[in-house]
């Protein structure tokens, strides 16, 4: 006899689009007027926190393919909010860096951004808003290289 799934309900794929559009709607109104994409979005905030850097890193901190960040990158370096140049020693190493027009997307957003943080914490309580970001890294197979 097999094993009958789990319930919807229980399951983990599942739950997590759930919680994704959950976590997401908010910031998608957050952006909404800034005509920047979820996805640019990320692209800036990796820059923001870690500087210039070289374009595979900035996929994978920004959990994108390469080639959606090789098209996004256009498109930020397009509406001046990133720079791109390539390494003077190995011409197929790029590097990508935030603007100050980037910047100041980021900056202008920071406390929207803070607010939405603060109503998942209260949602979830610290402790759990801790945990569950901790228990989410635990499932990232990029976390463990």
């Amino acid at each position: 006899m097999t094993k009958q799934l789990p319930s919807t309900s229980r399951s983990l794929p599942i739950a997590l689009i759930r919680a994704r559009e959950g976590v997401m709607a908010p910031i998608r109104d957050m952006l909404s007027e800034t005509g920047i994409t979820e996805q640019q979005w990320r692209v800036l905030r990796v820059l923001t926190e870690f500087g210039r850097m070289d374009t595979k890193t900035l996929a994978d901190r920004s959990s994108l393919l390469f080639p959606s960040l090789t098209r996004i990158a256009a498109t930020l370096r397009e509406k001046g909010l990133v720079t791109q140049t390539r390494d003077d020693k190995d011409r197929r190493r790029q590097f990508i860096e935030i603007t100050p027009d980037g910047q100041k997307i980021i900056d202008q957003r920071i406390p929207h951004a803070a607010q939405i943080v603060a109503g998942f914490k209260e949602i979830l309580g610290v402790e759990d808003y801790e945990t569950l970001l901790d228990l989410l890294e635990r499932l990232d197979p990029g976390a463990h290289r």
